[in-house]
Parts: structure tokens; C-alpha cells; sequence
């Protein structure tokens, strides 16, 4: 059985800590659910990290559907949350309920995902009322990068840290299980986490979260394009992976591989057989 959302929230009730990661692919959610994660988090992210594009913008259901379904597929007992891409949920409740609706039905997640507070309210509210659950996201909420001008921490001054903490209250009232509190100061942070009941996990925003996510290239070190501050890189990949295409490369363009280890061999029998069919077509 996987991660219930009334098994998150004891967590928060016990005092422990939330691990969550990214994964966009079969592989990927395999290992992260063998490891141990109680909840993947099929991020928006991927745009970046995966399909390369400059910002979370340009990702659509369909990107996000195809990745959701494979990594479904990779976990047995994680939470699988599925991140609601730009345009997917803004327009209206009813657009968003619709969009959720296609996350669960066609690609089998356990929850969604929103960014926004107050302003996302309403939606958040129509889509638990139907059944599905949602985790909020609040302070830099990268869909809406270019508004924010960038990628910068939010909530440092007092108006913007208590409309954040507006905005939280406004997610757990609507019926959110969890929030999202990304790259705050962390004592806004560790105050959100006590105003409200659900968990909160952190990116960014300090140790006191009832947990943390990362995404798991940053982790593993294999997107190098930038490393967030928030980041801790616990496996260098980019290297590894690096080191070892060279050593193909060269073992190839040397003669060095395959050897008769790696390749297949004809029956004898069925060999002399051939070299002599062959032999008299000459």
C-alpha cells in the first residue's frame, strides 16, 4: 500500500521529518521507492532537468502525463503527487478540477500539486471537494517566475511574509494535505509550519519544514547547468556518467569492445552449414 496522506500528517503529529524527491522516469522512481521515499513528487521541474527548456513554463498535461505514468509505474509504496503545469488550473475551478481529474484517471497519481495561495484557493477547494487530494506551493512558485523577476527568495519583508502566511492558512482551510514552502527565509518558514496543521515541506526554506524535497538531479548531481543554493549534492552522476562514455568511446574505437563476453556465437554444426552455403553461392 502506498503513502496515505493520514500517515503524512502523523508524521508532522510525531515529529518526523518528511522525505520527499523528484522523478520523472520508470528508473528513477524504481530506486527512489526501494530506497525508502514515502512521497515522489513528479514535478513541473522537469522542463528544466529533463526537456531543457529555460523555465517550468513551457511544460505541458502531456509532458507531464507521459512522466507521471512511467514513474507510477516505477513505485509501489510511495505517494505518487503530480504537478499541475502553467495554464492547467488558473483559468477557472472547473478548469482545474478537469485537469487533476486527468492526473489521477489517466495517470494514476495519488495527489496533485498547485502554486498559488489565496489566489488558487477556490480551485484547491473544488478539486478536494471532488475527491482528489492537493498539496499547495507557496513562496517562489516558479511557474511564475517572470512576474517575480526571476528566481529570488520571497517573503522578506514583512508585508510579503504575512501575505505568505495568509496564504498558507488559505490552502489548509480549502483542504490541502500538505504545502510546499519554497526558498523563504527559514524563520517565515519554521512560523508557517506552526500557524498551520497539515505538513509543510520545505525547498529552501530551513530545517524546521516538517520536511524536505529536492529534486533528485540536483541531488545526484547529474543537471550542472546551475545548483541552487538550497541544494546539497549527495552523488557527483555528471562525472560518473561522463567518465564511463569516454571509456566506451575509446574501448570502441579501439577494437577493446565487444569481446567474445558480450557478443553470440553459432551452434558449430549450424556454422559449418552456413560456410558452406555461403561458400558455394561464391
Amino acid at each position: 500500500m502506498r503513502t496515505t496522506i493520514s500517515q503524512l500528517k502523523e508524521m508532522k503529529q510525531n515529529k518526523q521529518k518528511i522525505a520527499m524527491l523528484t522523478a520523472y522516469d520508470y528508473p528513477t522512481a524504481q530506486i527512489l521507492d526501494k530506497a525508502g521515499i514515502p512521497a515522489i513528487l513528479v514535478g513541473d521541474s522537469l522542463g528544466m532537468v529533463v526537456l531543457g527548456y529555460d523555465s517550468t513554463v513551457s511544460v505541458t498535461m502531456e509532458d507531464m502525463l507521459h512522466h507521471l505514468k512511467a514513474v507510477v509505474r516505477g513505485s509501489q509504496k510511495a505517494m505518487v503527487i503530480a504537478d499541475m503545469p502553467f495554464m492547467t488550473y488558473h483559468l477557472s475551478p472547473e478548469q482545474a478540477l478537469l485537469n487533476a481529474g486527468r492526473f489521477m484517471q489517466e495517470g494514476g497519481a495519488q495527489a496533485v500539486k498547485l502554486e498559488g495561495g489565496v489566489n488558487v484557493a477556490d480551485k484547491v477547494k473544488r478539486i478536494v471537494d471532488c475527491g482528489i487530494p492537493v498539496m499547495g506551493h507557496i513562496g517562489l512558485t516558479p511557474q511564475s517566475v517572470n512576474q517575480l523577476s526571476g528566481f529570488k527568495v520571497q517573503g522578506k519583508t514583512l508585508t510579503a511574509a504575512l501575505a505568505l502566511l495568509e496564504d498558507a492558512r488559505a490552502l489548509e482551510k480549502a483542504g490541502a494535505f500538505a504545502i510546499v514552502l519554497e526558498t523563504m527565509p527559514a524563520e517565515l518558514a519554521a512560523m508557517i509550519t506552526a500557524a498551520v496543521s497539515i505538513p509543510t515541506i520545505g525547498i529552501g526554506a530551513g530545517e524546521n519544514c516538517d520536511g524536505q524535497v529536492q529534486v533528485v538531479s540536483d541531488m545526484l548531481g547529474i543537471f550542472t547547468d546551475f545548483v541552487p543554493k538550497h541544494t546539497k549534492k549527495y552523488a557527483d552522476l555528471n562525472s560518473i556518467i561522463s567518465k564511463a562514455v569516454s571509456g566506451y568511446v575509446t574501448e570502441v574505437a579501439k577494437g577493446e569492445f565487444p569481446t567474445l563476453k558480450e557478443s553470440f556465437t553459432l551452434d558449430k554444426k549450424v556454422l559449418e552449414e552456413l560456410k558452406k552455403c555461403v561458400s558455394s553461392e561464391q
